[in-house]
């Protein structure tokens, strides 16, 4: 069996992280295995699974990337059973494969999950100017979820695996047909139900959310936002909706474990994000049938071409309270999205054996 030591900051439910637990719960586990250092010593949302499933979690407690970087070195070369190094922070990558490289790590995968670093500050532009050389020459095994990471992160798409966010389909279709009235008997909802689902973090603009409430409440249109996710934001959101009157239309739902239900239930998704990778979400959400309000910020790659997503800029919460009053799209048929979701790649059976057929290789 081939040991594959995975480089994340926290087994949460957020979007990489669940891809991995995606294509974990459907590789082989008799010739492939996972585990995972984290940089925190608190449980992680999947923890559990990991180890239930055979894998390991090793958290790593320090004080600083350099920090981080020199004590996962050591970790490295006191761990010779680990000949890949599967790494998936984005920039931080590049000190983690340097870690890899000095400890002697044979392959080191750089994974990009992001289209962009979405920053103006001069310093944090010079540190990703760093980054994005580093991961380029110390990478020798690249894989992005989509073309527009993989441009951000390696500067091309040659000899870069591409990597869909893929899902488990038919299990999720079958739960999405028993819960279409999942949110109206879970929260005694008959009012227009729209949801967000991500990190409570800045680029997921939380902010314009709020304006879109505000607005749908100036309006009297009856309606409830339900926002679910955790992340640094969470006191600040929490004050914001306070603030604003809006207790009784926007709720804040934590981390959940019931999102396919939750989408199959809703009216409406959006994700009014300053930049996206090619996120998860989005392909869970047209999974269901759920029709999803995106910002153009977002990659055009999400767009599976089901009808299921709306691309609106992020400088009008008028334009986006305007089509969250017009009629949902149908859902399409089950069939129809088995197919076009498979022929795309998002099966995650089948890419759970591309990605072992790759480590599989790497290793002969």
């Amino acid at each position: 069996m081939k040991r594959i030591l995975h480089i994340v900051g926290k087994m949460d439910r957020a979007g990489a992280e669940t891809m991995l637990m995606n294509l974990y719960r459907h590789i082989d586990r008799n010739k492939i295995q996972f585990d995972f250092v984290t940089f925190t010593d608190e449980v992680g949302d999947y923890d559990f699974e990991i180890q239930k499933l055979g894998g390991k979690i090793i958290p790593i407690i320090a004080s600083n990337q350099i920090d981080r970087m020199l004590k996962l070195q050591k970790f490295l070369r006191s761990s010779p059973e680990y000949d890949i190094v599967h790494a998936h922070m984005s920039l931080s990558n590049a000190f983690h494969l340097l870690a890899a490289k000095n400890a002697g790590v044979k392959h080191r995968i750089s994974h990009s999950h992001n289209s962009s670093g979405n920053t103006s500050n001069i310093s944090r532009k010079v540190y990703e100017k760093w980054a994005l050389l580093v991961n380029r020459k110390i990478a020798n095994h690249k894989i992005a979820c989509g073309e527009l990471a993989a441009n951000y992160l390696f500067g091309t798409t040659e000899n870069v695996l591409l990597l869909q966010n893929a899902v488990d389909i038919e299990q999720m279709i079958e739960v999405a047909k028993n819960s279409r009235h999942y949110i109206a008997d879970e929260f005694d909802d008959d009012k227009l139900k729209i949801i967000q689902v991500g990190r409570l973090i800045e680029v997921k603009n939380h902010k314009f959310s709020l304006g879109i409430a505000e607005s749908l409440k100036e309006k009297q249109i009856d309606f409830t936002l339900y926002i679910i996710g955790d992340g640094p934001l969470n006191i600040a959101l929490s004050k914001e909706i306070e603030d604003k009157s809006l207790s009784e239309k926007v709720k804040l739902l934590g981390l959940r474990t019931d999102i396919t239900e939750l989408m199959a239930g809703a009216d409406y998704m959006i994700m009014p994000s300053l930049s996206e990778g090619f996120p998860v979400v989005l392909v869970e959400s047209q999974v269901v049938g759920l029709t999803t309000i995106v910002s153009e910020k977002v990659s055009p790659e999400v767009d599976l071409g089901l009808e299921l997503i709306d691309f609106l800029p992020i400088n009008s919460v008028e334009e986006w309270v305007e089509r969250l009053q017009q009629t949902r799209s149908l859902v399409c048929a089950e069939k129809e999205i088995m197919s076009k979701l498979s022929l795309a790649g998002f099966d995650v059976s089948e890419n759970a054996k591309k990605i072992t057929h790759f480590y599989t290789n790497l290793s002969s």
